[in-house]
C-alpha cells in the first residue's frame, strides 16, 4: 500500500486513530493541568508504597511512571494487571490506584473492592462508570478525565494524571520543565511522524514498511523496557500483528538462544531495539551493539530506534510517539482498521454471559 495515500487512510481509519495519537501532545498538556486541580487528601500525601491496579491502556501508564520514578524515589511503585491485590498491598501507608478507562473493567473493579478491606488509602482514574460510582460510594478521591477513545488511544491522560500525581507527591523533582520539554518535542516530532510528511521523509512510515510480512520483536531496557512493552501492545491492538517484547538485559539471558527454530520463520523476524545514548547503562548499551550484531549473523533483520530529547520523561515520550505512528502505519499498511478489537469484544461477551449462567 501507498503509505502517502491519505485518501485511503480515512477509508480504513473510520474511527480516527490518526487523530487520536496526534493528539498525544495535547493530551499529555491538559492530563497535567488537571492533575495539578485534583484532589489528594492530606492522608495520601506520604505513601510507603504504590500499587497501580489496571489492564492494558489504563495499566502501562503506571509502568512508564514507576519507571520513571524508581531512579530517584524512595517510594516504590508496583503495577498489578489481575484481579486480586497481592498481600503487601494493606494498610494505611499503602495508596492503591485503581486505573480503568471505561471505569468497567471487571479485574480493577475486583482489586477495587479488595482494597476498600484492606484499609489502603485509594485513588481512582477514570472517565466515569462503576469505578467512578465506587470511589464516590466508598469516599476516595476521584480523578475524573473526559476523552472519549480506546483506553490504549488515551495514554496521554493516563500517564500524564500519574505525573502530576507523583510530582505532587514530590516523588519526582523538576518534573515541571521535563514535562513542558517532553510536550515541545513531541510537537515538533508531530510534523516528521505525520501522515502528511511523506515517506522518504517519515521514519514511521518507513518503519511500518519493514515490518510487512515479519514479526516484530522490541528491545528496551530500563526506563525503556515498558516504552517497548507500549510498542508491542499497540502493534498488536492497532495493526493487529503478532509482536513481542524484550526486557534488556534479561533477554540476552534467555531470548536470544531462540533464534534458531523454526528456520523458515527467522527471516520473517525483525528486532528493533530502543537504544539510548544518554540512558542505558553502559553495559545494556553493549548487549544492544552485540545483540544486533549477533542477529544479522543468523540472518534476522534488525534495527536500533534513539530516542530524542534532553530529559529522561523526553526521551521516554518521544520513543513512545514513534512506535504508535509506526503501529497505525503498520496497520494502514495491513488494510486494518486500527481501533477495530474485534476479538476482545468477542471475548469480554462471552466472559459475561459466562457470569449470567
Amino acid at each position: 500500500m501507498n503509505l502517502d495515500d491519505l485518501t485511503t487512510f480515512n477509508s480504513i481509519d473510520r474511527d480516527n486513530m490518526l487523530g487520536h495519537i496526534d493528539a498525544l501532545p495535547d493530551q499529555f498538556q491538559d492530563a497535567w493541568a488537571l492533575a495539578q486541580m485534583q484532589p489528594l487528601p492530606d492522608s495520601h500525601q506520604k505513601p510507603r508504597q504504590i500499587v497501580l491496579c489496571g489492564m492494558g491502556g489504563s495499566a502501562i501508564g503506571g509502568d512508564l511512571t514507576a519507571a520513571l520514578i524508581s531512579a530517584t524515589s524512595r517510594v516504590p511503585m508496583m503495577v498489578v494487571r489481575g484481579y486480586e491485590l497481592p498481600a503487601y498491598a494493606t494498610g494505611p501507608e499503602t495508596l492503591v490506584i485503581v486505573s480503568s478507562h471505561s471505569g468497567n473493567t471487571e479485574e480493577t473493579l475486583s482489586a477495587a473492592d479488595q482494597a476498600v478491606s484492606r484499609n489502603v488509602r485509594m485513588l481512582a482514574i477514570t472517565t466515569g462508570g462503576a469505578l467512578a460510582d465506587h470511589a464516590q460510594t466508598h469516599g476516595y478521591p476521584l480523578w475524573k478525565f473526559e476523552y472519549k477513545s480506546q483506553p490504549r488511544a488515551a495514554l496521554g491522560w493516563s500517564f500524564g494524571l500519574l505525573l502530576g500525581l507523583v510530582h505532587r507527591l514530590k516523588l519526582i523533582s523538576t518534573l515541571e520543565a521535563d514535562i513542558a520539554e517532553a510536550i515541545d518535542l513531541l510537537r515538533q516530532e508531530k510534523r516528521r511522524y505525520g501522515a502528511a510528511s511523506p515517506l522518504a521523509q517519515n521514519p514511521a512510515k518507513r518503519g511500518a514498511g519493514q515490518l510487512v510480512g515479519r514479526i516484530p520483536v522490541f528491545y528496551g531496557g530500563g526506563v525503556f523496557e515498558p516504552v517497548a512493552r507500549r510498542w508491542k501492545a499497540q502493534l498488536n491492538e492497532n495493526a493487529k500483528v503478532w509482536a513481542q517484547y524484550e526486557p534488556m538485559p534479561e533477554g540476552d539471558h534467555n531470548a536470544i538462544v531462540g533464534i534458531s527454530f523454526p528456520a523458515e520463520l527467522m527471516t520473517h523476524m525483525q528486532a528493533i531495539f530502543i537504544s539510548s545514548r544518554e540512558l542505558d547503562h553502559p553495559r545494556v548499551a553493549l548487549r544492544h551493539d552485540l545483540t544486533f550484531k549477533l542477529f544479522l549473523q543468523y540472518g534476522i533483520m534488525v534495527d536500533t530506534f534513539h530516542p530524542r530529547g534532553v530529559s529522561v520523561l523526553a526521551q521516554m515520550c518521544h520513543a513512545i510517539q514513534y512506535g504508535d505512528y509506526l503501529s497505525f502505519y503498520t496497520a494502514m499498511a495491513y488494510k486494518a482498521d486500527p481501533t477495530l478489537i474485534a476479538p476482545i469484544i468477542e471475548l469480554k461477551e462471552q466472559m459475561a454471559r459466562s457470569r449470567a449462567g
